[in-house]
């Protein structure tokens, strides 16, 4: 076993003492560290930190790597120089090396055997374009070195390559296996579950991509406590990386001591998410843009209230990989306008007409509230109107047209797009926006409404009803709101994003 600490620490930086800062980072969290001497400027900043290193001694398992560009890293120099900075990292303490094949091909194993003799060495492979057709002669071509340990890194467009590639490392000892790109992300965070001897994430810089960072693989996914006991849930959509579903409910199984994980899945396919349901034991997951309606047609049985409002947001898989809908937005929606707008009296204008939308829509048209839908496509926006008894408006009458509230269930003005606002400040003619948007949280929409002095309300508090009734529907039990709460919160702190009070 390379190390019982299975989470290895990626340390890399352009200076000696940022790499020295970001190693004491590491070992708040982890006993394995792997140092990326690569990427320091020059050789002399990669020996003023190996001397450094020296002088400490640490109670750790140093892993070594100075790769060159060739093989995907940064270092410049020729293969002779590489071999040496290895050689006096083991002098400085690291236990393994890594060496990738492109340098280990064309060195004399005894040039090996001698400057490398003091350590353990790695094997390793990184495949950034496609990946190879043959698997079976690239862990020949890793084990024809004789290392310790192989490791193979390979960017993945799809789950169904991801786990190909995870099936190297099943039964066999001291092998590394990294699916990388952001696809495959929750991938990585089940490596060790599938049989990885180690994963990696770095402290602050990445050096592959779709990589998770430490303080996110042991804290928010608890990596090193996923087994093959462990039920997997998670969150769909495209985009996702915004998403704060995941510190949500997390948040609820780490309270309540269930043995879970939420992991984030970036779907460009539905169908390879779908067909990677058995292997990765999913028991549920949520939906979102742009899958709220299109996973009707791949659902065994579904609520009829969500089959009524057209749109899931909630699936739960049960018995034989059995996949039932439900939809809590429409949950979220009545608990986030009730405490503000009597329903059965006011007049809401709703922009967009997806699967959010349509919540809004059916929720409010059967609180009693009379409801118009202004959407970019006008056929669109006349069916939902048309299934509620609503109306339909163009954006060119909303000037002249005065409403109670305005709900956005577009995905304008959403993180990374803040700079948007589906309407423009003389639009706003209402007494309360609501943008189902939650980051961020004070939208660029919220922010003219303000301006305006109109109430907003961010999405942010139907976020959290939503995932609530959600966490609830896949477990059967109360859900700790106010730690899941709580969670949320600083996740947008830590994030820079405005904060609001919230009523769970």
């Amino acid at each position: 076993m390379i190390s019982e600490d299975r989470i290895c620490a990626v340390v890399a930086a352009k200076r000696s003492s940022q790499m020295s800062q970001q190693l004491k980072q590491a070992l708040r969290h982890t006993r394995t560290v792997e140092l990326r001497l690569d990427w320091l400027l020059t050789d002399n900043e990669i020996f003023t930190f190996l001397r450094r290193l020296a002088r400490t001694r640490l109670r750790a398992i140093l892993i070594a790597t100075c790769r060159r560009r060739q093989a995907g890293g940064q270092y410049r120099g020729t293969i002779a120089n590489q071999l040496l900075v290895l050689a006096e990292a083991i002098r400085a303490g690291c236990a393994w090396c890594d060496l990738e094949i492109e340098s280990a091909s064309k060195c004399p194993s005894e040039v090996l055997d001698v400057l490398l003799a003091d350590s353990r060495r790695i094997a390793s492979a990184h495949f950034f374009g496609a990946s190879p057709a043959n698997w079976r002669r690239v862990l020949a071509d890793l084990r024809s070195t004789n290392p310790d340990a192989i490791k193979i890194a390979a960017t993945c467009d799809s789950l169904k390559a991801g786990l190909r590639l995870l099936s190297l490392a099943r039964s066999k000892r001291n092998t590394v296996v990294i699916p990388m790109g952001d696809v495959v992300l929750p991938l990585r965070c089940l490596a060790l579950r599938e049989g990885s001897s180690l994963s990696y994430a770095p402290v602050e810089n990445a050096t592959a991509p779709g990589q998770v960072s430490l303080t996110s693989v042991k804290d928010l996914y608890r990596i090193d406590q996923i087994t093959r006991k462990t039920s997997v849930y998670g969150v769909i959509g495209d985009p996702i990386a915004h998403s704060l579903s995941p510190q949500l409910q997390n948040a609820a199984f780490q309270v309540r001591k269930i043995n879970a994980v939420y992991l984030p899945f970036l779907v460009h396919d539905l169908r390879d998410f779908l067909g990677a349901v058995k292997p990765l034991g999913i028991r549920g997951f949520s939906v979102t843009l742009p899958y709220k309606r299109k996973i009707l047609r791949y659902l065994d049985n579904c609520d009829p209230l969500a089959a009524a409002i057209g749109a899931v947001n909630t699936v739960v898989v049960r018995g034989s990989n059995k996949l039932y809908g439900y939809n809590t937005d429409y949950v979220g929606v009545l608990r986030t306008l009730q405490e503000r707008v009597i329903l059965a009296r006011c007049r809401v204008l709703i922009l967009g007409a997806g699967g959010s939308a349509r919540a809004v829509a059916f929720a409010l048209a059967q609180s009693g509230a009379s409801v118009s839908i202004c959407a970019r496509r006008p056929e669109e926006a006349r069916k939902l109107a048309r299934a509620i008894d609503g109306q339909e408006l163009s954006r060119s009458r909303l000037k002249t047209e005065f409403f109670d509230a305005i709900v956005n269930a577009t995905p304008v003005g959403m993180f990374p797009q803040t700079a948007h606002s589906p309407l423009a400040a003389h639009e706003l003619n209402c007494r309360l926006v609501f943008d189902l948007i939650y980051r961020p949280v004070k939208t660029k929409l919220l922010q003219l409404a303000a301006r305006r002095g109109i109430e907003t309300v961010s999405g942010l508090e139907m976020f959290l009803a939503q995932g609530i009734a959600q966490w609830e529907i896949w477990t059967g039990q109360r859900a700790p709101a106010a730690a899941m709460s709580k969670a949320v919160l600083k996740a947008v702190r830590t994030s820079g994003q405005e904060t609001f009070r919230a009523t769970p």
